[in-house]
């Protein structure tokens, strides 16, 4: 989800769902930004009966806010891509932690561009994007999305961007948008 992250360890809280109030430990460092509690409720506000066995992609998996999340409110299956592999590790452990099965939660650790270079052997209805800001990582994530057929008809993609990046040139529909401090949520759906 950014930098690599440091040995040290935070928490995050799951805030809906069937592991609501949760904490769960994360790897702290720098460029690790879990997604905000606040951020976190208005999305799946947003998402509200769009969650419940559908399956999920969370390209930059970082601390796994939002993979846990979405498992919590019923996902059918997530697969998480983290790049470092402590933070892969630790998502992993909080799997674990949480009794999922692989058959629920795959998480990989691997590059998100490389990983979206292949084509999936079935798409995704809901795309979690939480790229590392200022890395320009969005239009090479959408592109490829697109290209190799990863998004199912009718998905939702969810993209977490930093506040100065304030126009976005995606193909898809802006369903809602809402700014937050530094940060700035857009939930689109593919037509």
């Amino acid at each position: 989800m950014a930098q690599h992250p440091k040995s040290q360890t935070g928490s995050i809280r799951i805030i809906g769902g069937q592991w609501r109030g949760r904490k769960l430990p994360v790897l702290a460092g720098e460029g690790l930004r879990p997604t905000t509690d606040r951020v976190k409720e208005t999305l799946f506000n947003w998402l509200q009966g769009r969650v419940a066995n559908r399956r999920c992609l969370d390209l930059f998996a970082g601390s796994g806010s939002l993979t846990f999340e979405a498992l919590s409110h019923q996902a059918d299956y997530v697969v998480a891509l983290e790049r470092f592999a402590k933070a892969a590790s630790q998502l992993k452990a909080n799997q674990q932690r949480l009794n999922v099965p692989q058959s629920k939660l795959n998480v990989q650790c691997v590059d998100t561009l490389k990983f979206l270079l292949q084509k999936p052997e079935q798409g995704f209805d809901l795309i979690f994007m939480d790229p590392p800001f200022r890395k320009q990582m969005i239009a090479p994530c959408c592109d490829l999305l697109i290209q190799h057929g990863w998004l199912n008809t009718g998905a939702w993609v969810y993209i977490e961007s930093e506040q100065e990046l304030d126009e976005l040139v995606v193909p898809w529909q802006l369903h809602r948008q809402k700014s937050a401090g530094q940060v700035i949520s857009r939930l689109y759906q593919v037509e």
